[in-house]
Formats: structure tokens, sequence, C-alpha cells
């Protein structure tokens, strides 16, 4: 049976370092935000259902996604965010099914694993956590966003509680004090150990 294991956590967590650290260690990552961008800028049916359902003005006349009007137009805006991720969500999880199937061992790097219905997809998840201000201002350097803005995509994805959680979750601590690659290792070898595989 393949093995396709979650990487989450909220934004500015650090889950692309962890990604990062999985890919140098051999293994292959989908990354479902730069995945869901090829997805979304290659179909005409998505950015139809954007134009109509969410922010018509967030679709350029040349047919391009305007993503920073898109955010602001969804962020702070349940109704609208919950619209895009049902847009989005079925093509992601279509692409990504054929990609895991063609590999043996694989990881998938989401942010929001139980809105997606990706929790349903995976075996293991591991759970990327860092405290809140160091969340912040990772996010601040790396998108030039304001504190508001930062926190108000901070709160939209930890406000979602999932029905179940996933029955096997590690937590991987980012906080840049404790190492990160002895808790990868470790959590590759339990998870590629299971006895639900063998």
């Amino acid at each position: 049976m393949n093995r396709l294991i979650a990487i989450t956590g909220g934004i500015g967590s650090g889950k692309s370092v962890v990604s990062r650290v999985v890919e140098a260690i051999g293994y292959d990552v989908y990354d479902c935000d730069s995945r869901a961008r090829q997805i979304m800028d290659g179909s005409d049916s998505i950015k139809k259902a954007i134009a109509d359902k969410i922010c018509r003005e967030a679709i350029g006349a040349d047919g391009s996604i305007d993503r920073c009007r898109l955010s602001a137009e969804v962020f702070g805006n349940d109704d609208k965010l919950c619209r895009l991720n049902s847009i989005v969500h079925a093509a992601v999880k279509e692409d990504l099914a054929k990609w895991a199937s063609e590999r043996r061992e694989a990881f998938v790097e989401t942010a929001i694993l139980y809105q997606s219905g990706l929790d349903r997809m995976v075996s293991d998840v591991w759970e990327i956590i860092a405290p809140t201000e160091l969340r912040v201002e990772r996010v601040i350097e790396r998108n030039g966003l304001t504190r508001d803005e930062v926190m108000k995509r901070i709160v939209a994805q930890d406000q979602y509680q999932p029905q179940a959680i996933h029955g096997r979750v590690t937590r991987i601590v980012n906080d840049g004090d404790m190492p990160l690659l002895p808790q990868i290792e470790e959590a590759i070898e339990r998870a590629l150990s299971s006895d639900r595989f063998k």
C-alpha cells in the first residue's frame, strides 16, 4: 500500500522548512499551495467560478488571477473563503491522488488538512507547531504583510475545528530552538514502520 504523510500546520509554523528537510532526505513532497496555484492558473472553469461566486475583480481581463485582490476578499470573510476552498479542493485532491499513486512513500504539505478533506487521504499527520509571535514574525518577513493581515490569516485557519482529529498525529516543534532533524527522522521511522503498512 502507498504511504502518504501530511505535513500540516498554521501559516508561519514552518511547514515548508520541514518539507525541504524531508526532500533533502530523499522523499517527494506535494506542495498543495504551489500545485493549487498551477491548477487555478490553468483552469478556465475555476477562474469563472471565482469571478461568479467570490469576486469578479479578482480575475483580470487577460484571465489572470489577482491573488492580492482575492486574498483581501476572502480572508476575514468566512463565507467567501469557504466558497474558494470548495472550488479549488476537488481539483487539488484529484491531482494529488494521481501523483501519490505513482509513489510508494510520499508527503503532502497543506495548511488546511481537515478543511480540504485531505486528512482522509493520508496515513499519518505531522503537525508543525511554533509560538504565535514567531509565526507572525516569519510571515511579516517572508510576505511583507502587516501584523493585522497575518493575524487575520492565523485566525481564519485556527478557528476551524474538525469533527474528528486524525488517528495518527505527530507534533514537530519548529521554534528555532529544538533541533528539527532528529524529530523528523524519528517521525519518518515511526510512520514507515507502522504495522498498518507491512
